[in-house]
């Protein structure tokens, strides 16, 4: 099949291979094809519904608000995700959720901050925020059991698995692959879920909505943090909630080396900006909420041998009762390291919370940029395995 660019607006051949390949899975996708499309605006959602429209499917778009004001996910966001709606002739529902999206995402991240760890939020945004409550709502609201969004990942159901699971699986394009943000979903919501983008590239997907003539086509990249594109800088927001607290830079054993404007303006592994003249380069190994300091250290003692990761999420397989090799994932950018996992005790906060499974990594190679409340996330090749939080490491110089 030709690869080349159709008429704007005539949807009837697609333009890529990739294009007529997610065609053919929607329109054979077993079940009743009744879905919710989360739209937040942006090219990848709004060409998610049109490709669903496409294949036959009765689709509505599902638009969650979730801030005020400029920004991508909201004013602008609201506005573009109507249009395209209006295109495609499907019902526009847009969901009030500031104060939920206050509560489990900007306080959590403020209170993180505050506190000298560096949380992540888009995880549990989309567990918390989007998938379960548009699940939810989408069934309560207007009877549909399903929900597609515009996520460059895929899902293998439980049907034609190979353990009966619901299999999280990455998206084609490693340029573009979102699966890690996506490790914290329970099996419920993974069987309901339609990632139509799963197999395509960025650039199929361009082409694409081009072809459906798309308003949206040509919409710019935001940034992978909503909160970073409202504010105009992760540091502006911040500042908006965080008043200032000037303290000390120091070494592992305590000498001061410098001052800083905020622990919150720092990250593990940061060598830049640290305002230090020291006789080597220096690292952030550390964040001290409580001594409200920056700890700093040669790059030859920031790296670590191994992590604790609690609050872990099985997705593809069952918990391993035992030690496994896996490709361990500890930034959304980050290669895949190769590590051993053991399962570790569960402590009584982890069965408080209800978040029970906990594991050690011993890394084949000693990792730099270990960051707690960041996620490591676990693989066997393109299958998500599971995925947790990392623990902060014990503040007595130790690197494990």
């Amino acid at each position: 099949m030709s690869s080349s660019v159709a008429t704007s607006g005539s949807p009837g051949s697609p333009c890529t291979p990739a294009g007529l390949a997610a065609l053919d899975r929607l329109r054979t996708w077993p079940g009743e094809h009744r879905v919710a499309v989360g739209l937040s605006g942006g090219v990848d959602s709004s060409l998610t519904a049109a490709l669903l429209v496409e294949a036959g499917w009765q689709v509505e778009g599902l638009t969650l608000w979730l801030m005020s004001g400029k920004g991508a996910c909201c004013a602008e966001g609201l506005v573009d995700a109507a249009a395209i709606c209006e295109q495609l002739g499907v019902p526009h529902h847009v969901v009030d959720f500031r104060e939920h999206f206050q509560a489990q995402i900007v306080d959590f991240l403020v209170e993180g901050y505050a506190a000298g760890v560096t949380p992540l939020p888009c995880s549990r945004c989309n567990r918390e925020v989007k998938f379960g409550p548009m699940l939810q709502w989408a069934e309560t609201e207007r009877g549909i059991g399903r929900l597609a969004t515009g996520h460059y990942a895929r899902v293998r159901h439980g049907a034609v698995s190979n353990n009966g699971r619901h299999q999280l699986l990455r998206g084609l394009d490693s340029q573009k692959d979102q699966s890690y943000f996506l490790y914290d979903l329970p099996q419920e919501a993974l069987g309901r879920l339609v990632f139509p983008l799963g197999e395509l590239t960025k650039a199929d997907t361009r082409l694409e909505a081009e072809r459906h003539g798309l308003r949206t086509a040509q919409k710019p990249e935001s940034q992978d943090l909503c909160l970073a594109d409202h504010h105009g800088s992760m540091k502006a927001f911040l500042d908006a909630y965080l008043p200032p607290r000037p303290g000390e830079i120091v070494l592992v054993d305590g000498t001061v080396v410098g001052e800083h404007d905020g622990i919150e303006h720092f990250t593990i592994g940061q060598r830049k900006g640290l305002g230090v003249s020291w006789s080597e380069p220096l690292h952030v190994v550390r964040l001290d909420g409580a001594m409200n300091q920056v700890v700093v250290a040669p790059r030859a003692e920031a790296a670590r041998a191994g992590a604790v990761v609690g609050a872990v999420n099985w997705v593809s397989v069952p918990p391993p009762e035992g030690p496994i090799e896996v490709a361990v994932q500890v930034r959304y950018r980050s290669a895949p390291e190769r590590a051993l996992l053991t399962p570790l005790p569960a402590t009584d906060a982890d069965r408080a919370a209800q978040r029970p499974h906990r594991v050690q990594l011993t890394f084949a190679e000693e990792q730099f940029s270990i960051t707690p409340a960041q996620a490591a996330v676990f693989y066997d090749g393109e299958v998500l395995l599971g995925g947790g939080l990392i623990q902060a490491a014990p503040a007595t110089g130790s690197h494990q």
